[in-house]
Parts: C-alpha cells; sequence; structure tokens
C-alpha cells in the first residue's frame, strides 16, 4: 500500500503523468523528454527525481555515448496501481432481485467480453424483461428469454458473487442470508424507468464496470468454460 501510495501522488502532477505516458512505449533520456513535452531542463530533472524517488522509473547510462543516461519505466511498480486481485473463484455470480435484467446482462457481457464460468440469480421473475433482451441483442450479446433461477439454487462455494442491485445486497447481507455477495454495484434499476433508454444506461454501466473488475479476478477463472 506505501508503494502505491507514493506512486499514486507522483503521478498527481500532470507534467510527471505525461513524463510517464512518454516512456510507456520507449525508454528516453531526459533532454529528449524535455524536447518532447516541452519542459525546461530544471524542470525535467525536478520531476524526474520525483518519479524515481516513487520508483516509477529508474535511469540507465548509455552504452554508447556514455555521458547520457536515459529513463525506463518499472513496470512492477506500475503494475501494483491496478485493483488488487481478488483471488481464485471457480465461477461469477450477478445477483439481483428479480434476475430479470441487470443481472442477466452484466453475465451475458462477462461471457462475451472475459470468458470463463459465469451464472445468474436471483428471485425469478416469470421472465427476463423484453427490453434487457432488445438491449443485449442490439449489442451483439446472447439473453436467453426464459432463463431466471433462484441463487440458492445456482450460487456454490467458491463463486465469486456480485450483487448488482442495492436489494439484493441489502438482502443477502445478514449472517443469515443463504448468499453473501463480495460485491456490490449499486446499478439502477432500469425496470422502474421501463424505457430503451434506461436499459441502454444499466447496460453501459455494467459494461464499464465488468471492464475494471476482469484484470482483478484470477486468470484461472477467466479460461474459457
Amino acid at each position: 500500500m506505501e508503494v502505491r501510495a507514493r506512486a499514486r501522488a507522483a503521478l498527481g502532477d500532470p507534467a510527471r503523468l505525461a513524463i510517464v505516458d512518454t516512456l510507456v512505449l520507449g525508454d528516453a533520456s531526459p533532454g529528449e523528454i524535455g524536447h518532447a513535452l516541452g519542459l525546461p531542463t530544471n524542470l525535467v530533472a525536478h520531476h524526474i527525481k520525483v518519479l524515481q524517488g516513487a520508483g516509477l522509473v529508474t535511469r540507465t547510462r548509455s552504452e554508447g555515448d556514455r555521458r547520457r543516461t536515459y529513463l525506463r519505466l518499472v513496470p512492477e511498480v506500475l503494475a501494483s496501481l491496478a485493483p488488487p486481485a481478488l483471488g481464485a473463484a471457480e465461477r461469477v455470480v450477478f445477483v439481483c432481485t428479480h434476475n430479470s435484467a441487470r443481472s442477466q446482462l452484466a453475465a451475458a457481457l462477462w461471457r462475451d467480453r472475459v470468458g470463463g464460468p459465469v451464472a445468474s440469480a436471483g428471485r425469478p421473475a416469470q421472465r427476463v424483461h423484453p427490453r434487457a433482451v432488445k438491449v443485449a441483442h442490439r449489442h451483439g450479446l446472447a439473453l436467453d428469454a426464459a432463463g431466471t433461477a433462484y441463487v440458492t439454487d445456482v450460487v456454490h462455494d467458491g463463486d465469486l458473487v456480485i450483487a448488482v442491485c442495492d436489494n439484493a445486497h441489502e438482502d443477502l447481507a445478514g449472517p443469515a442470508a443463504p448468499v453473501h455477495p463480495r460485491l456490490h454495484w449499486s446499478v439502477p434499476d432500469p425496470v422502474r424507468v421501463d424505457t430503451d433508454a434506461a436499459f441502454e444506461a444499466a447496460y453501459s454501466d455494467l459494461a464499464d464496470r465488468i471492464t475494471r473488475l476482469a484484470p482483478a479476478v484470477a486468470p484461472a477463472q477467466r479460461c474459457p468454460e
């Protein structure tokens, strides 16, 4: 945590962030960085000192012109800025109160974008909401209009359970609850508004959250089914 805090503090300055961006794809000398970013020599030297102190960059001497030095990123420190891994999970299960829209969309998104075992559950409605099916098909996702299930029939030990609505999170928060979600996503209920725009907003919210979560899930879970 201390390493991550120092790195994030160092990157809080726009110029230092620009220097790191410059070094992502290749090494550069301080002079080259100053020229590329339009920064004076003394300011470049200051920012490099801060970045070195945070462990984000190292300096090596040129094997050609021994007077010149080059800066390179330290990938391990950059990698530490990503969310910590959640550990091994046999499967991801998205739960929602009625298992008729948000949980279904989340499972379809995960299956399409990440892969690996995934399911959805809740207190089943009679069917998946037609607008959820519509928005899924519009984005090229497969969604079974009849595919709903009870939480207790789906969730097993070893699952990474994610509540994608406030009601499911609160219903399953008590010690006597049959399932305890590990993560909670407060995605507004599109069924209450019941417009295509509301379902599209829920889809976008879920897609963004899945993009952020995927790198934190153990690679073993993300292999193909």
